[in-house]
């Protein structure tokens, strides 16, 4: 599998844990992700995120978010 492959699934299956840790829709959950500049960070970070546990993962997403002016935590 490609870099580029392994990189957009990566950052498909984080949407869909902040989905359902938070209890939102897919869509809904990466307009915020988004908004928030955690897909910038993960672009940033691949090589270390994909290696943590999704509770850390999602742990670093809800900080960046709140750095960013994130409301949900």
């Amino acid at each position: 599998m490609t870099y580029e492959k392994k990189y957009t699934f990566f950052i498909i299956k984080c949407i869909f844990d902040f989905a359902e840790k938070y209890k939102i829709n897919i869509k809904d959950a990466y307009l915020y992700i988004k908004e928030f500049n955690y897909i910038q960070y993960l672009m940033e970070n691949y090589e270390i995120e994909h290696t943590l546990s999704k509770e850390d993962t999602l742990e670093a997403l809800s900080c960046i978010a709140h750095n960013n002016g994130g409301y949900i935590s």
